[in-house]
């Protein structure tokens, strides 16, 4: 006989969106994104396990496609996602995290996996912008002087103009033209301007700029996107403790 259940006035429903919500607002993310991992594997391995051996190649072939399908469908999500929707202020003043077992992730440990839906992708992609915002940011300048070095005319320009607003800075306050001559001062400044766009355009400078943001922009989406929020397999501290501890006698 099946267990009968009187309805309860005080017992509470909360909807998938809702819990989702005050996980996400609660700091919960790790939960989300594992959650999410479990319930796309889960959702994967029964159609898995239907295909028989006699059914031909049109179930596996069903099964590619609907994958291909699936890593198009997050593809598309991550190029139209703006990842610093939720990027604040306050994650440029934290503190650096480190590169090793923070942004890297520790070793021995799996912190990279694709994300099976867009919702997760998502996820992570914000996240990890917030986390990571002062590692990403260390990057780009690092990209952007490799860039220099591969153009090395780019970088003579930027040097010679430069050079440029340097001479005008000194003659502006040796001859003290801001309060004696302020419209020489003011001439001078537009010759600066003039010559500074001269010599970016000449030295294709802009390319430069468009390499290096385009590059540091396709390491950070690539590295948010497939980094985890809650690593898979952590190693057990107490184990590490217990191994540490010599044998007494």
């Amino acid at each position: 006989m099946a267990p009968s259940f009187k309805p309860n006035p005080l017992s509470l429903s909360v909807p998938d969106p809702a819990l989702d919500r005050w996980l996400r607002d609660s700091g919960y993310l790790d939960l989300l994104d594992s959650a999410a991992t479990a319930s796309s594997s889960s959702a994967s391995a029964p159609s898995t396990a239907a295909v028989s051996p006699t059914a031909g190649s049109a179930p596996a072939s069903s099964g590619v496609a609907a994958d291909v399908l699936s890593f198009a469908r997050t593809l598309a999500s991550l190029l139209a996602l703006n990842p610093f929707a939720r990027l604040s202020s306050a994650d440029l003043a934290a503190p650096t995290p480190s590169w090793s077992p923070a942004f890297v992730g520790p070793p021995g440990v799996a912190s990279y996996s694709w994300p099976p839906t867009p919702t997760q992708a998502k996820l992570r992609v914000q996240e990890n912008v917030r986390r990571y915002a002062r590692n990403y940011a260390a990057l780009a300048i690092l990209i952007f002087a490799c860039c220099l070095y591969w153009m090395p005319v780019a970088l003579l320009g930027m040097l010679a103009s430069l050079a440029v607003w340097e001479g005008v800075r000194y003659c502006r306050y040796y001859w003290g033209l801001t309060t004696s001559a302020p419209g020489i001062a003011q001439a001078m400044l537009r010759c600066a301007q003039i010559a500074t766009a001269i010599l970016l355009y000449v030295c294709k400078l802009q390319f430069v700029l468009v390499y290096a943001i385009g590059l540091s922009y396709a390491v950070m989406m690539l590295h948010a996107s497939l980094r985890k929020l809650t690593p898979s397999n952590l190693p057990d501290p107490g184990n590490n403790n217990r191994r540490a501890q010599p044998k007494q006698n």
